[in-house]
């Protein structure tokens, strides 16, 4: 476990503090952050040079309009974010996009005598983009696997369009990859009549270089396995995509260009994922899987946390109706002694999540503060970098807490909900 990490991106050292998951929190910010800088820099260069350009001929004007070009000589330009991604691919559109592309009518899901998921209804059109939400073991995957076709309904018809064509990953498939043949292989028998460079150069987008390409995959790590299954699934333009976990495994730059392609695609997409900045990024509409359902979730991410909240308050509540039906001392006593055991099994996680809800209280109101520090224009003067440069810092930084904050208490959620549902 690391707590500190210096990276090396465009011949600087940045230095974050934290785990991975916080840097590449951290690192986004501070991309995103240098980026705005650099916008309004260049817009206000462009507002002085259109000054001077007007107005340097004038007489009249000529004092102001060389005060002016000694600002833009003394003013030190911020660079552009620029990542040093070696990944880079896209989507090619789709040969079809029938619409819809798949749709489901009160179709029931699960294993045996188990019903999983009942009486969906759900379609899929052209654009559809979708994030499944829900508790772990609710059915997310279950659902996904459905629609993919690895899954028969108990229950209920699914129909799929004409033309369909499936883009599915999904964790365990990165076991079907063929641990003796390379990626120049694998993708050979989806291509057999392409030139072999072009192969190559399809799967350089994705890391497989030089002898990397002509390697056996069972020599691979999770991560060259998982890029390699979506390079497959990309080849294949598929008009309906269905990820679940697809950045598992991933690096920070191959998140990135993964979020950027899904960006741009044109099909429709239905994705699980607790990667929050994948599911803000590439999906419209959110559904939650919760009680055997799956229906439209009214609201957005931190909607989603605040139910989480609410229904583990609910259920932590004692069952009234269970006790007033208990029909001896015996029974009750037994009650009370499963309630105790309960409440000290829970205690500390508790406890842990009383402790992120203040922590997020305090981060929120120094976020709150501080942004509306950067909303005073006189900010961004040039005499007031430093300042600026701070308030940046701060801002970039509590968001980042905040963020962790905000994951660590949804996994503590989770974990609580699970203890009190298994009771």
């Amino acid at each position: 476990m690391v707590d500190k990490i210096i990276h090396i991106e465009q011949e600087s050292m940045f230095e974050y503090t934290g785990n991975y998951s916080s840097f590449e929190r951290q690192r986004a910010v501070r991309l995103s952050q240098q980026q705005a800088m650099y916008e309004s820099q260049q817009q206000r260069v462009a507002h002085l040079q259109s000054f001077v350009d007007r107005f340097k001929a004038k007489a009249s004007k000529a004092k102001q309009a060389q005060s002016r070009i000694k600002m833009l000589e003394r003013m030190e330009m911020i660079a552009p974010a620029h990542v040093d991604n070696p990944f880079h691919f896209s989507f090619r559109a789709p040969e079809s996009l029938p619409n819809p592309l798949l749709k489901m009518e009160k179709v029931s899901a699960g294993y045996g005598d188990r019903i999983i998921l009942d009486s969906i209804k759900l379609n899929l059109v052209p654009g559809s983009r979708i994030g499944l939400l829900g508790r772990n073991g609710a059915g997310k995957s279950t659902l996904i696997k459905l629609l993919a076709g690895e899954l028969a309904p108990v229950r209920g018809d699914i129909g799929l369009a004409k033309g369909i064509k499936l883009g599915y990953f999904a964790q365990h498939q990165l076991e079907y990859l063929r641990a003796d043949e390379s990626p120049l292989q694998h993708l050979a028998r989806l291509a057999p009549q392409e030139m072999e460079q072009k192969l190559r150069d399809y799967l350089g987008g994705f890391g497989f270089q030089g002898d990397k390409v002509t390697e056996n995959t069972g020599r691979f790590s999770g991560g060259e396995k998982a890029r390699l299954v979506l390079a497959l699934i990309v080849w294949q333009r598929p008009n309906l995509l269905l990820l679940d976990e697809p950045t598992n495994h991933l690096d920070l730059d191959m998140r990135q260009a993964l979020t950027e392609a899904l960006i741009e695609f044109e099909g429709a997409l239905v994705v699980v994922s607790h990667d929050r900045h994948l599911l803000r990024s590439t999906t419209d509409d959110l559904y939650l899987v919760h009680d055997s359902k799956v229906e439209p979730f009214d609201g957005d991410l931190e909607d989603y946390q605040q139910w989480l909240s609410d229904v583990q308050k609910q259920e932590s509540q004692p069952a009234e109706g269970a006790k007033d039906n208990a029909n001896s001392a015996q029974a009750r006593k037994d009650q009370k002694r499963r309630d105790a055991e309960l409440r000290t099994q829970t205690q500390p996680l508790r406890k842990e999540i009383t402790r992120l809800e203040k922590e997020m209280e305090k981060l929120n109101a120094t976020l709150e503060a501080v942004e509306e520090k950067l909303g005073d224009s006189g900010l961004y003067d040039q005499s007031r970098k430093a300042e600026l440069t701070e308030c940046l810092q701060v801002q970039a930084k509590t968001k980042s807490s905040l963020e962790e904050c905000e994951m660590a208490w949804l996994d503590a959620q989770e974990q609580l909900e699970g203890m009190l549902q298994s009771d």
